[in-house]
């Protein structure tokens, strides 16, 4: 998975100085750290995250996570099975969601997250290098998994103005105006 982890971020632009910063510390991470991916790297390790657009494009599917307490994107952590970061984006979409007919619009990055994740249990504060594709749904209906405490579909001109979560904001600006959904969007 490192070889495609490079070539992605090595292909993607920032959007923005912040995420510049994240794609170039992501960059050095999985250059120097063969198993990046694995939840076993206590440092820190690559995620895979889907944002998950509504079949009208206006917004967004967001889970407000149990252990960490806020409103996020779906995604979490790769699987030895996964094939590509891709699939393990595809996955954790589907666990957390129920949404089964999930559709990738692209193979490229959407975006890319730096951020640290507390101490939980025997588990020690680490980082999480989040890669995030985007994905449309095929219906709005969901099932809340055991990961979260709701599942919402948020406008993406709120989460565009969001103050308190500055990589969810910065992917609804991403979305905003995004339609038809034409395969090769991004």
């Amino acid at each position: 998975m490192q070889d495609q982890l490079i070539a992605l971020l090595q292909a993607h632009q920032a959007s923005d100085a912040t995420e510049a910063m994240h794609l170039t510390t992501t960059l050095d991470f999985v250059h120097s750290t063969a198993d990046c991916a694995s939840r076993s790297t206590l440092v820190g390790h690559v995620t895979a995250s889907a944002w998950i657009l509504h079949p009208d494009g206006q917004s967004a599917l967001l889970t407000h996570h149990k252990k960490l307490n806020r409103w996020l994107q779906l995604g979490g952590h790769t699987d030895d099975a996964d094939t590509s970061i891709q699939a393990a984006a595809a996955r954790e979409a589907r666990e957390e969601s129920g949404m089964a007919d999930l559709r990738l619009l692209s193979d490229a990055l959407f975006d890319v997250d730096v951020h640290p994740i507390p101490a939980q249990g025997s588990e020690p504060a680490h980082y999480h290098y989040d890669v995030r594709f985007l994905f449309q749904a095929q219906h709005v209906d969901f099932n809340v998994s055991e990961e979260s405490h709701a599942l919402a579909w948020v406008p993406l001109a709120t989460l565009a103005a969001e103050d308190d979560n500055a990589s969810v904001a910065r992917m609804a600006r991403k979305s905003v105006g995004v339609s038809g959904f034409a395969p090769g969007l991004r």
